[in-house]
């Protein structure tokens, strides 16, 4: 079972970097994709980010274990690999290196999540870092106090994810971002689980946009669509998020 650092140095290879061309510590954002894998959206996210003075890190889960988005979509999709609370050691090696960075400050760490992205997220928040927990031998020796806010994309709330009302450990202010048409959840259930992490001591700002879950990628499968109008929005939100939870970037 891999060690926070192995797990990192097998993510960093595969991790893009966006930001300012600059070397000074900057507040960092970590976007982690949807079970399609990584897609063309996240860079306008990542860009969006640089834009409002952060550095972005968008951390591919799968290129370091050569999956491609056939195999991901028949397996990770599905639910047969890689579930939530699996993938989360992925999410802890990528804060415990990247705070590291010396162009990066510890101390204003935002996570961004999509679909499995969000559920990794929510699993991580909420599950006890004890060895081998989470698909990595060392969890807590990862520091959390670092992360101050958590932008969740449609995430994943359906059977699998079985700690969705589960109170998290680590309670940073949320942008929760939920898709009306969304086959995967309805808004009650969304709003639930929203009102689980408001009790937990988070800050929670919930916007239902109508719109079918994955709107902001520019793909349409299945009952997904894409929506241009929506996707400006999202990305205007999400610009509008970083800034209010780091206005000196």
């Amino acid at each position: 079972m891999d060690t926070l650092d192995a797990r990192w140095a097998m993510l960093e290879p595969h991790t893009t970097v966006v930001g300012p061309d600059d070397d000074r510590p900057r507040p960092a954002v970590l976007l982690f994709h949807g079970c399609g894998g990584l897609r063309d959206h996240l860079p306008r996210y990542a860009e969006a980010a640089k834009a409002a003075g952060w550095r972005a890190f968008i951390v591919d889960s799968y290129g370091p274990r050569g999956w491609n988005r056939a195999f991901t979509l028949t397996t990770v999709c599905t639910g047969l690999v890689l579930r939530g609370y699996e993938r989360a050691g992925d999410l802890l090696a990528a804060i415990k290196g990247i705070s590291r960075r010396p162009d990066v400050d510890p101390t204003m760490l935002s996570l961004a999540g999509w679909s499995h992205g969000g559920w990794s997220i929510m699993e991580m928040m909420s599950e006890d870092p004890q060895p081998g927990r989470m698909g990595v031998a060392d969890p807590e020796s990862c520091d959390l106090s670092g992360v101050k806010a958590v932008w969740l994309a449609y995430p994943y709330i359906g059977a699998w994810a079985f700690n969705r009302m589960k109170p998290w450990r680590h309670c940073p202010r949320v942008l929760a971002m939920t898709a009306r048409r969304d086959h995967l959840t309805t808004v009650s259930n969304a709003e639930r689980v929203n009102a689980m992490i408001r009790d937990c001591g988070s800050e929670v700002e919930s916007w239902i946009a109508e719109g079918t879950h994955a709107f902001d990628e520019p793909t349409s499968n299945g009952p997904m669509r894409h929506h241009p109008e929506l996707t400006l929005e999202a990305l205007r939100r999400f610009t509008a998020f970083l800034k209010d939870v780091a206005p000196d970037a």
